[in-house]
């Protein structure tokens, strides 16, 4: 396996990649899809939410994971450990994406990264032919999902989010019998969450862990000194690098709200809360509520991320219908209440990452199309990013959702895109 490149090496390349592909505008031929019957060649970068990818597609027939990859070393071993026994050998591993990139055998890239690399690798892995399952958010920024649909469509590749209740054969029930009508006009829908999050403390100078590149850790981002409270999850709750709670698990909520409720985008966005538990080096909002005004129906999303809220009950999502009527996503699927809170109907079906992926599988070779495309994973992706550009300036948005741009405020429009390392800046 050849050694990483310089950081020199990594950005000219990157840029190189970029550039010169959008120049020619690139686009292979679908080969997997031309022929449905052949085996597909997949990568999973990102070896933390990543090997839960890589178990799910060690149950699908007819893949092949020829690659893992990630910026720490340390986090091989285990994933490698478990192709002990298995009918596929171990994969190779490696530190940088873009060796993955450069194998035309790849058909499709699993990204399981942070939050702030989905972007630029979804982007980059589509110019070179790669077909892109990525996780949740997708971006960390609105900008990032508008280059990322722009990069699906302008090669002509397979782009799906993570966000895996799309799939679920229980859920996909509910949505239709509430299209169906089966709470009457459907008005208003709730999400919660809820989790006892510990403080991050406050980061301190630190020696680089043995194994870990910090500086393709970064990739994209500003350079930033290491400190020993970052790496590997705490980047959620700094703005620089994350999107707090609300990129976190919004998504997933959020977009089963809006899927529900059959609306796009909204007109008016705010998001109160603070961090309110622990005095530390946290950003974002440990405690909040997003609204969500669409004109003809609201939503909203409640979390509490240092207190699980012990004793309640509440659903993921809930969705209000007319005369009291509601309907309750739970687990991996739903209830159905009348006006009086009586139980008038149930379903249920299996949960988890296969089916999700087996959905994008099956759309590369033609048997299907993506149930969460990365358009629509955008779209519910968007709602998380105007919730934070809310809390970050404390104004109430106000959005044109056919124009998809904040109205009148300055302050916020800056927050649509981010800076970027010399040379990382997305293009398409």
């Amino acid at each position: 396996m050849a050694h990483p490149p310089t950081r020199r090496d990594f950005v000219k390349t990157a840029s190189a990649i970029t550039l010169g592909l959008a120049a020619t505008g690139f686009a292979p031929r679908l080969r997997a899809a031309s022929s449905p019957g052949n085996k597909l060649v997949v990568a999973v970068l990102g070896m933390g939410r990543g090997f839960d990818h890589v178990k799910a597609l060690q149950q699908i027939e007819g893949v092949e994971i020829a690659y893992l990859c990630d910026v720490d070393e340390s986090w091989f071993a285990r994933v490698v450990k478990s192709f002990d026994g298995k009918k596929q050998a171990a994969p190779t591993t490696v530190k940088d994406f873009r060796t993955i990139l450069d194998d035309k055998s790849v058909d499709a890239i699993f990204v399981a990264t942070p939050n702030f690399w989905h972007a630029p690798i979804t982007i980059l892995a589509c110019a070179a032919g790669k077909h892109v399952y990525v996780e949740k958010p997708g971006s960390h920024n609105p900008q990032e999902g508008e280059w990322m649909v722009a990069a699906a469509r302008k090669y002509n590749r397979v782009v799906q989010m993570g966000n895996q209740r799309r799939s679920w054969p229980g859920v996909i029930e509910a949505v239709d019998k509430l299209k169906a009508g089966a709470i009457g006009k459907v008005t208003f829908a709730r999400g919660f969450y809820t989790n006892a999050r510990a403080s991050i403390g406050r980061g301190k100078p630190a020696p680089v862990p043995v194994g870990l590149d910090y500086a393709l850790w970064q990739g994209p981002t500003p350079e930033r000194p290491y400190v020993d409270n970052l790496v590997h999850y705490n980047w959620h709750w700094r703005w620089h690098w994350g999107g707090g709670e609300l990129a976190n698990n919004g998504p997933h909520a959020l977009d089963l709200m809006r899927w529900g409720l059959g609306v796009e985008l909204p007109k008016r966005v705010a998001y109160n809360g603070g961090r309110y538990h622990y005095d530390d080096d946290q950003e974002s909002p440990d405690t909040g509520v997003a609204t969500y005004d669409f004109g003809t129906c609201g939503a909203s999303w409640d979390h509490s991320s240092c207190n699980p809220r012990s004793g309640e009950s509440v659903p993921f999502v809930a969705w209000y219908g007319e005369n009291g009527m509601r309907m309750e996503q739970i687990a991996s699927g739903y209830k159905v209440f009348d006006g009086r809170g009586k139980l008038v109907d149930q379903g249920t079906g299996p949960g988890g990452d296969v089916v999700h992926i087996q959905n994008f599988l099956d759309s590369i070779r033609g048997k299907a199309k993506p149930n969460s495309e990365i358009a629509v994973g955008q779209t519910s992706s968007l709602l998380c990013h105007l919730g934070n550009i809310s809390y970050r300036t404390g104004h109430t948005l106000a959005f044109d959702p056919v124009k998809r741009r904040i109205l009148d405020d300055r302050e916020a429009a800056k927050l649509w895109r981010r800076e970027y390392r010399k040379g990382w800046e997305p293009k398409v």
